[in-house]
């Protein structure tokens, strides 16, 4: 009997060591994860920052030239853009995990959804001389979404698209309407293709995984976090969506992406009715700002104000709520606070 019981205790210190050993080894692995993406997300942020600086610093010094001052605010702007998307996707991915997304829908217009997108990125396409075509083919032209992760998840795919696109190339996005086995439904089927450089095989099952890239910004000197596909992956399941790849090296990228949307009655579609919003109605409306940060509210006076507005400016909350007191009644129209 004390043998067994001997052997038993064994069994089980054994078996708590190997749990113990997965743990650690569970560690290690999420440390080495936490050190490549710190060491990724450091170049990847320094390269646009370092741009930023260099070409203010020459725009500093070549103000007075035209031609060099256009051509580095150009490239100022385009760091910039680099720069808020590596940030913004860190942030996304972050509250996506932290399970702080939501699907908020609304009645939404496909026809404006998509002219959207295609005029955001007929500039960039035409930029590298990309032929861009697209096409929708749908009847239900009014159906509930969330505009903002539609978009999110478009631009995203559209984004690679033009990265990964050589110059003279192509890259086509179609809509099409399929039919739904959910009754008052509708499935829609976006497929963008392009005739880019293209993915391995051995790469396309880790393309939605975060910080997943085949070529290291390092080599490839394409800037970005990593988490852009993680991040349509995710939008896409909590919309109910579904995502296929198809990609050869060399020869390009074939995204389906397919979604279904609940069509709204003539009733919604009547209350959705555009608005269009008067802006001469801003002229003279008081707004009371309050901003801790004192370039961030520099710029925000300055676009309230071209706008029409009125700005007065607090430092914080606290200031905010005693200068709101201490005025008159109907003072300011409206109060933003970070």
């Amino acid at each position: 009997v004390l043998v067994t019981m001997k052997e038993e205790e064994l069994k089980k210190e054994k078996k708590l060591l190997k749990k113990l050993q997965k743990e650690v080894l569970k560690t290690q692995e999420a440390n080495q994860e936490k050190a490549a993406f710190i060491f990724r997300m450091s170049h990847d942020i320094r390269t646009p920052m370092t741009a930023i600086v260099g070409y203010s610093n020459l725009l500093t010094k070549y103000q007075d030239d035209a031609q060099k001052r256009n051509y580095y605010l150009e490239q100022i702007n385009e760091a910039n853009s680099t720069l808020l998307s590596i940030i913004t996707n860190v942030l996304e991915i972050a509250r996506i995990e932290k399970g702080s997304v939501e699907v908020v829908e609304s009645v939404q217009t496909v026809d404006y959804l998509t002219e959207y997108i295609f005029s955001t990125f007929e500039g960039p396409m035409a930029k590298k001389n990309i032929s861009f075509s697209h096409e929708v083919d749908i009847r239900n032209n009014f159906v509930y979404c969330d505009p903002i992760k539609l978009r999110t998840v478009f631009q995203q795919l559209l984004s690679n698209a033009v990265k990964y696109t050589k110059e003279g190339g192509m890259v086509h996005m179609s809509l099409v309407e399929l039919p739904s086995e959910q009754e008052g439904y509708v499935l829609y089927q976006t497929t963008i293709i392009d005739n880019g450089i293209g993915m391995s095989k051995d790469f396309l099952p880790h393309i939605f995984e975060e910080f997943s890239r085949e070529q290291n910004t390092i080599f490839s000197k394409e800037e970005g976090s990593g988490l852009g596909m993680a991040i349509v992956k995710k939008l896409l399941e909590l919309m109910k969506g579904e995502i296929e790849v198809k990609s050869e090296k060399g020869k390009g990228t074939t995204f389906t992406v397919t979604i279904p949307h609940r069509i709204a009655t003539k009733e919604e579609v009547q209350q959705h009715a555009k608005v269009v919003v008067d802006t001469q109605a801003f002229k003279g409306k008081r707004i009371l700002l309050a901003e801790d940060n004192e370039l961030n509210a520099e710029i925000e006076t300055e676009i309230l104000t071209d706008t029409g507005f009125i700005v007065d400016r607090t430092p914080n909350g606290l200031s905010c709520f005693t200068k709101v007191s201490m005025a008159p009644e109907k003072t300011y129209d409206l109060v933003l606070m970070d």
